[in-house]
Protein backbone atom coordinates (compact mmCIF):
# COMPACT_ATOMS: atom_id res chain seq x y z
CA UNK A 1 0.00 0.00 0.00
CA UNK A 2 1.79 3.45 -1.02
CA UNK A 3 1.86 5.94 1.78
CA UNK A 4 -0.91 9.31 1.73
CA UNK A 5 0.69 11.83 -0.03
CA UNK A 6 1.17 15.53 2.23
CA UNK A 7 -2.06 17.59 1.92
CA UNK A 8 -1.12 20.92 0.11
CA UNK A 9 -2.09 23.78 2.04
CA UNK A 10 -5.77 25.27 1.93
CA UNK A 11 -5.76 28.62 -0.43
CA UNK A 12 -7.54 30.66 1.95
CA UNK A 13 -3.99 30.55 4.06
CA UNK A 14 -2.81 32.86 1.79
CA UNK A 15 -5.88 35.25 1.33
CA UNK A 16 -5.47 37.26 4.58
CA UNK A 17 -2.06 36.51 4.75
CA UNK A 18 -0.94 38.66 1.41
CA UNK A 19 -2.24 41.82 3.21
CA UNK A 20 -0.04 41.39 5.98
CA UNK A 21 2.78 41.21 3.56
CA UNK A 22 1.94 43.81 1.76
CA UNK A 23 1.78 46.11 5.01
CA UNK A 24 5.62 44.88 5.74
CA UNK A 25 6.75 45.88 2.26
CA UNK A 26 4.62 49.18 2.29
CA UNK A 27 3.80 50.46 5.30
CA UNK A 28 6.86 48.99 7.94
CA UNK A 29 9.74 49.38 5.12
CA UNK A 30 9.88 51.18 1.53
CA UNK A 31 9.66 48.44 -0.97
CA UNK A 32 10.90 49.14 -4.61
CA UNK A 33 9.24 45.91 -6.78
CA UNK A 34 10.43 45.25 -10.60
CA UNK A 35 9.56 42.66 -12.70
CA UNK A 36 6.34 41.52 -11.71
CA UNK A 37 5.53 40.93 -15.22
CA UNK A 38 7.95 38.41 -15.68
CA UNK A 39 5.38 36.35 -13.70
CA UNK A 40 3.41 33.59 -15.21
CA UNK A 41 -0.39 34.87 -14.30
CA UNK A 42 -1.25 31.31 -14.53
CA UNK A 43 0.18 27.80 -14.15
CA UNK A 44 2.75 26.43 -11.38
CA UNK A 45 5.57 29.17 -10.57
CA UNK A 46 8.83 28.18 -8.03
CA UNK A 47 10.19 31.68 -6.62
CA UNK A 48 13.77 31.16 -6.28
CA UNK A 49 14.96 34.44 -4.47
CA UNK A 50 18.78 35.03 -2.77
CA UNK A 51 19.15 34.61 0.60
CA UNK A 52 20.72 37.60 2.70
CA UNK A 53 18.49 38.01 5.67
CA UNK A 54 15.85 36.50 7.78
CA UNK A 55 12.77 38.67 6.28
CA UNK A 56 13.45 37.31 2.73
CA UNK A 57 10.76 34.87 3.03
CA UNK A 58 8.41 37.54 4.00
CA UNK A 59 9.35 40.40 1.85
CA UNK A 60 9.36 38.44 -1.15
CA UNK A 61 5.60 36.80 -0.12
CA UNK A 62 4.70 40.22 0.08
CA UNK A 63 6.03 41.57 -3.61
CA UNK A 64 4.72 38.53 -5.42
CA UNK A 65 1.61 39.30 -7.87
CA UNK A 66 0.29 35.74 -7.09
CA UNK A 67 0.13 34.07 -3.71
CA UNK A 68 2.89 31.26 -2.75
CA UNK A 69 3.47 28.67 -0.22
CA UNK A 70 7.47 29.54 1.16
CA UNK A 71 9.52 26.35 2.65
CA UNK A 72 10.44 27.61 5.92
CA UNK A 73 12.91 25.47 8.38
CA UNK A 74 10.79 23.52 10.98
CA UNK A 75 12.52 24.83 14.22
CA UNK A 76 10.54 27.83 13.64
CA UNK A 77 6.90 25.97 13.29
CA UNK A 78 6.99 26.59 17.08
CA UNK A 79 4.56 28.85 19.49
CA UNK A 80 3.18 31.69 18.42
CA UNK A 81 4.78 31.72 15.62
CA UNK A 82 4.85 28.52 13.90
CA UNK A 83 0.70 28.54 14.37
CA UNK A 84 1.25 32.16 12.03
CA UNK A 85 3.39 30.54 9.43
CA UNK A 86 1.21 27.79 9.60
CA UNK A 87 -2.18 29.48 9.18
CA UNK A 88 -0.67 31.60 6.49
CA UNK A 89 0.33 28.70 4.54
CA UNK A 90 3.74 28.15 4.67
CA UNK A 91 5.50 24.53 4.51
CA UNK A 92 7.83 23.21 7.16
CA UNK A 93 11.09 21.53 5.91
CA UNK A 94 13.49 19.47 7.64
CA UNK A 95 16.86 21.17 6.88
CA UNK A 96 18.72 17.34 6.61
CA UNK A 97 16.63 16.13 4.06
CA UNK A 98 12.82 16.19 4.26
CA UNK A 99 10.66 14.17 1.25
CA UNK A 100 7.68 14.53 2.68
CA UNK A 101 8.00 18.67 2.82
CA UNK A 102 8.91 18.37 -0.81
CA UNK A 103 6.22 16.02 -1.51
CA UNK A 104 3.68 18.81 0.03
CA UNK A 105 5.17 21.44 -2.24
CA UNK A 106 5.06 19.31 -5.61
CA UNK A 107 1.17 18.86 -5.01
CA UNK A 108 0.98 22.57 -4.37
CA UNK A 109 2.75 23.23 -7.76
CA UNK A 110 0.23 20.14 -9.22
CA UNK A 111 -2.13 22.22 -8.28
CA UNK A 112 -1.33 25.20 -10.22
CA UNK A 113 0.31 27.08 -7.29
CA UNK A 114 3.48 28.42 -6.27
CA UNK A 115 6.05 27.72 -4.06
CA UNK A 116 8.65 30.05 -2.56
CA UNK A 117 12.13 28.90 -2.23
CA UNK A 118 15.69 30.21 -1.37
CA UNK A 119 17.69 27.71 -2.25
CA UNK A 120 20.82 29.15 -1.54
CA UNK A 121 20.31 27.67 1.66
CA UNK A 122 22.04 29.65 4.32
CA UNK A 123 21.66 33.31 5.10
CA UNK A 124 25.21 34.91 3.77
CA UNK A 125 26.34 37.28 0.91
CA UNK A 126 23.42 36.51 -1.39
CA UNK A 127 25.22 36.31 -4.84
CA UNK A 128 23.73 33.04 -5.16
CA UNK A 129 27.16 31.80 -5.82
CA UNK A 130 25.82 28.07 -5.19
CA UNK A 131 22.35 26.35 -4.19
CA UNK A 132 21.32 23.09 -2.97
CA UNK A 133 18.84 20.99 -5.70
CA UNK A 134 15.69 20.94 -3.83
CA UNK A 135 14.32 24.11 -6.27
CA UNK A 136 15.57 22.12 -9.38
CA UNK A 137 14.23 18.88 -7.93
CA UNK A 138 10.88 20.80 -8.00
CA UNK A 139 11.12 21.64 -11.23
CA UNK A 140 11.97 18.88 -13.25
CA UNK A 141 8.97 16.92 -11.22
CA UNK A 142 6.24 19.21 -11.45
CA UNK A 143 6.93 21.14 -14.55
CA UNK A 144 6.79 24.57 -13.03
CA UNK A 145 8.30 27.80 -14.34
CA UNK A 146 11.07 28.74 -12.31
CA UNK A 147 11.32 32.74 -11.59
CA UNK A 148 14.57 34.17 -10.10
CA UNK A 149 14.08 37.13 -7.17
CA UNK A 150 16.40 39.44 -6.00
CA UNK A 151 15.96 40.67 -2.53
CA UNK A 152 18.39 43.54 -1.51
CA UNK A 153 18.38 45.68 1.46
CA UNK A 154 16.91 43.18 4.07
CA UNK A 155 20.58 42.89 5.40
CA UNK A 156 23.49 45.93 4.56
CA UNK A 157 26.98 46.36 5.26
CA UNK A 158 28.69 44.34 8.51
CA UNK A 159 25.13 44.24 9.73
CA UNK A 160 24.62 40.71 11.89
CA UNK A 161 23.05 37.98 10.16
CA UNK A 162 20.39 38.37 12.55
CA UNK A 163 20.01 42.10 12.50
CA UNK A 164 16.31 43.74 11.76
CA UNK A 165 15.98 46.45 9.33
CA UNK A 166 15.51 49.92 10.57
CA UNK A 167 11.50 51.00 10.13
CA UNK A 168 11.27 52.40 6.96
CA UNK A 169 14.20 50.84 5.25
CA UNK A 170 14.75 51.27 1.27
CA UNK A 171 14.03 47.55 0.34
CA UNK A 172 14.29 46.42 -3.56
CA UNK A 173 12.75 42.83 -5.03
CA UNK A 174 12.97 42.57 -8.67
CA UNK A 175 11.46 39.07 -10.40
CA UNK A 176 13.61 38.02 -13.02
CA UNK A 177 12.90 36.33 -16.63
CA UNK A 178 10.78 32.80 -16.29
CA UNK A 179 13.14 29.85 -16.90
CA UNK A 180 11.85 26.32 -17.51
CA UNK A 181 13.57 23.39 -17.24
CA UNK A 182 13.02 19.97 -18.21
CA UNK A 183 15.23 16.71 -18.79
CA UNK A 184 16.95 16.13 -21.72
CA UNK A 185 16.66 12.13 -23.56
CA UNK A 186 19.06 9.79 -22.25
CA UNK A 187 19.88 11.77 -19.23
CA UNK A 188 19.31 9.89 -15.53
CA UNK A 189 17.48 11.97 -13.20
CA UNK A 190 20.86 12.83 -11.58
CA UNK A 191 22.52 14.50 -14.24
CA UNK A 192 19.15 16.31 -15.27
CA UNK A 193 18.76 17.89 -11.74
CA UNK A 194 22.74 18.95 -11.48
CA UNK A 195 22.43 20.60 -15.32
CA UNK A 196 18.74 22.00 -13.97
CA UNK A 197 20.47 23.53 -11.02
CA UNK A 198 23.30 24.61 -12.59
CA UNK A 199 20.39 26.68 -14.69
CA UNK A 200 19.02 27.84 -12.19
CA UNK A 201 21.81 29.28 -9.86
CA UNK A 202 23.55 30.95 -12.99
CA UNK A 203 20.19 32.51 -13.73
CA UNK A 204 19.62 33.69 -10.46
CA UNK A 205 23.34 34.79 -9.83
CA UNK A 206 22.71 37.04 -13.28
CA UNK A 207 19.66 38.42 -12.06
CA UNK A 208 21.46 39.58 -8.56
CA UNK A 209 24.06 40.89 -10.66
CA UNK A 210 21.41 43.06 -12.52
CA UNK A 211 19.29 44.03 -9.90
CA UNK A 212 22.58 45.37 -8.15
CA UNK A 213 23.47 47.59 -11.12
CA UNK A 214 19.56 48.87 -11.43
CA UNK A 215 19.09 49.79 -8.00
CA UNK A 216 22.23 50.87 -6.54
CA UNK A 217 21.91 48.79 -3.78
CA UNK A 218 24.68 46.50 -2.90
CA UNK A 219 24.59 43.02 -1.00
CA UNK A 220 26.04 43.40 2.15
CA UNK A 221 29.92 42.09 3.29
CA UNK A 222 30.79 38.96 2.00
CA UNK A 223 33.06 37.77 4.85
CA UNK A 224 30.87 37.83 7.84
CA UNK A 225 32.28 36.88 11.15
CA UNK A 226 29.03 35.51 12.47
CA UNK A 227 27.72 31.91 11.92
CA UNK A 228 25.89 30.92 8.73
CA UNK A 229 22.88 29.49 9.84
CA UNK A 230 20.83 26.28 7.87
CA UNK A 231 17.51 27.83 5.77
CA UNK A 232 15.85 25.53 3.95
CA UNK A 233 16.53 21.50 3.14
CA UNK A 234 17.10 21.38 -0.56
CA UNK A 235 16.66 17.74 -1.38
CA UNK A 236 14.81 14.63 -1.47
CA UNK A 237 15.26 12.71 1.98
CA UNK A 238 17.27 9.29 0.37
CA UNK A 239 19.18 12.04 -1.78
CA UNK A 240 22.66 13.60 0.03
CA UNK A 241 21.85 17.02 -0.09
CA UNK A 242 24.55 18.69 -3.11
CA UNK A 243 25.36 22.18 -3.96
CA UNK A 244 25.20 23.30 -7.50
CA UNK A 245 28.47 25.99 -7.93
Amino acid sequence: MSEPQPAAPGRWTTAWSRPVGWLLDHVVYRTSVTGRANVPATGPVIFAGNHISFLDGPVMFGAAPRPMHILVKKELFTGLLGRVLTASGQLAVDRAGDRAALQKARRVLDAGRCVGILPEGTRGSGEAAAINNGVAWLALTAGATVVPVSILGTRIGAEHLDAVPGLRRRLHVSFGGALNVSRRPGETGRVSMDRAGTEIRAALARHVQDSITYSGQPLPDADSPQERHEAVAGTPADHPIRNVQ
